[in-house]
């Protein structure tokens, strides 16, 4: 397999982790939703410009949807905007009713430009939509409240013009000190009875560790999943010893999630951890590999 289809392939699933969103609402029953697959690739025509999407149902009641279409731009730090684009393609039924245990199909076909240049991003959102339900009355002057997940899930939808590839360049590497993240210092109540919870210690606390900012661009007409990807580092530490470390796709998927580069000029600014500070004096150097 080439780099390119190791940037192309190679961690697709690991995109799942990215497009689940749960949302908490006070409503009277609980439901679970199913959308398989994650993360589909559709070609502008032929076959391949059409996807289909399951939507299962795996909760206790049956289960109202809705089906729409946004598209998805990636700004340099990973952060995204998300824009209405219903009418670049045709999704069959936009709304339905899975019953108990049940699956239904989305079918989504590519309708938009014919001859795009590059690759598109967009996010197929299935949305649980809430009904009113009997709930088991109690006192006429006692209020009663439920609470129900409604869940919403984004499968990641990839178009692509036929033979296109990534093509994805190192900007620069810079040694850095990578910031220790927030502590989180919300500290839940105890119940009753319990033994109280107690704050992080210091020493529980992350640390500010030596790091590497690394940016990259990819001029080719493909998206890039950098987690496809094994990397290489090389440098020099602040002892004056050579430092090299290769980074395999597990590991750095772990570091900065999927990685994803859009195509025509998109670029991302990772922060990758290293073992040993590396002296910024010196030139760091990253290759990938498959």
């Amino acid at each position: 397999m080439s780099i390119m289809k190791a940037l192309r392939f190679g961690a697709r699933w690991k995109a799942a982790a990215l497009v689940f969103v749960a949302a908490l609402v006070l409503t009277p029953v609980a439901w679970a939703m199913r959308v398989s697959p994650m993360v589909a690739e559709l070609t502008t025509s032929g076959a391949g410009s059409v996807a289909r999407i399951e939507v299962g149902n795996a909760g206790s009641a049956a289960m109202p949807f809705e089906a729409t279409i946004t598209r998805i731009d990636f700004m340099d730090d990973g952060s995204l905007v998300e824009t209405p684009a219903d009418e670049d393609f045709l999704v069959f039924p936009p709304q339905g009713l899975v019953p108990v245990g049940g699956r239904q199909v989305v079918r989504v076909q590519w309708v938009g430009e014919p001859n795009i240049d590059t690759s598109r991003a967009y996010y197929l959102t299935v949305r649980q939509l809430p009904v009113s339900t009997d709930v088991e009355a109690g006192e006429a002057d006692t209020p009663s409240l439920a609470v129900t997940v409604l869940y919403t899930m984004k499968a990641l939808l990839v178009v692509a013009p036929p033979g296109a590839e990534p093509d994805v360049h190192v900007v620069s590497a810079e040694p850095i000190v990578i910031p220790a993240p927030e502590p989180d210092l919300d500290v839940p109540q105890a119940p009753e009875g319990a033994e109280p919870a107690t704050a992080p210690t210091e020493s529980a606390t992350p640390a500010e560790q030596p790091g590497v900012r690394v940016v990259v661009n990819n001029r080719g007409k493909r998206y890039a999943l950098m987690s496809g990807a094994t990397w290489i580092m090389e440098g020099t530490g602040l002892d004056g010893q050579p430092f090299s470390h290769r980074y395999d796709g597990g590991e750095i998927s772990r570091l900065i999630g999927v990685g994803y580069v859009a195509a025509a000029g998109g670029q991302r600014t990772f922060m990758v951890p290293t073992s040993v500070p590396l002296d910024p004096a010196k030139p760091v150097t990253i290759r990938f590999a498959r």
